[in-house]
């Protein structure tokens, strides 16, 4: 039986041919009606104002304005839902996108089934996280609990300092962990704060003393 309302559907995704595929897929489930359709973040979020989605579905990683920087934006611009669509399995994507207000994560190479039932279970204002992603998480945050007691830096911020210490530039940092300059400015900005460092000497310093050149 079809439901009396639609789950009205936004998708967000830099590559035409992904968004092909995924309207295919949703709209041919009862229930569920794909109302638009964006490249980037910023028209994701000139759609999300205008159609009015109830659940939108936002690629993490895309040129300029990532996923996650849109987020927040997106919500307050649709009044629905986020569902994050990534190729990062990386457990910090997912704590960074639910920090930004997403309501579910899941990766690009789910099944499709498990797409429907995300969006289904988003719509209805539930989160959902992709399982293996949700064991993975869960272990990382018994990890960064543990290692909170000595180490005030997150697992992100460690890695921003770790590239900062080798060199690379706010551009840089961008570029290999899929984040925008801004967020990877923020992230040195904090990094700072917490160490009480001002130079870029003493960054570098307390990475050695701690080992973090050393990880992988």
């Amino acid at each position: 039986m079809t439901p009396a309302v639609s789950i009205r559907v936004l998708i967000v995704d830099d590559h035409a041919l992904v968004r092909t595929g995924l309207r295919l897929l949703l709209d041919r489930e009862d229930g569920i009606d794909v109302v638009g359709e964006a490249g980037d973040g910023d028209d994701g979020v000139r759609a999300a104002r205008l159609e009015k989605p109830d659940v939108v579905l936002l690629d993490v990683v895309m040129p300029g304005r990532t996923g996650i920087d849109a987020c927040q934006e997106v919500i307050l611009a649709s009044k629905g839902k986020v569902l994050m669509l990534s190729m990062q399995d990386d457990p910090s994507y997912v704590r960074e996108a639910f920090a930004a207000g997403a309501s579910g994560y899941m990766l690009k190479e789910a099944a499709d089934t498990e797409l429907v039932q995300a969006v289904r279970e988003v719509a209805r204002g539930g989160r959902y996280v992709h399982p293996t992603l949700g064991a993975r998480l869960a272990q990382a945050e018994v990890e960064a609990a543990r290692r909170a007691a000595t180490d005030p830096l997150s697992e992100r911020e460690r890695e921003v300092l770790r590239l900062l210490a080798l060199g690379n530039t706010n551009q840089e940092i961008a570029a290999q962990l899929f984040i925008s300059v801004r967020t990877a400015e923020t992230h040195r900005a904090h990094i700072m704060q917490k160490l009480g460092l001002g130079t870029r000497a003493e960054l570098v310093r307390y990475a050695l003393v701690n080992g973090l050149l050393d990880e992988a």
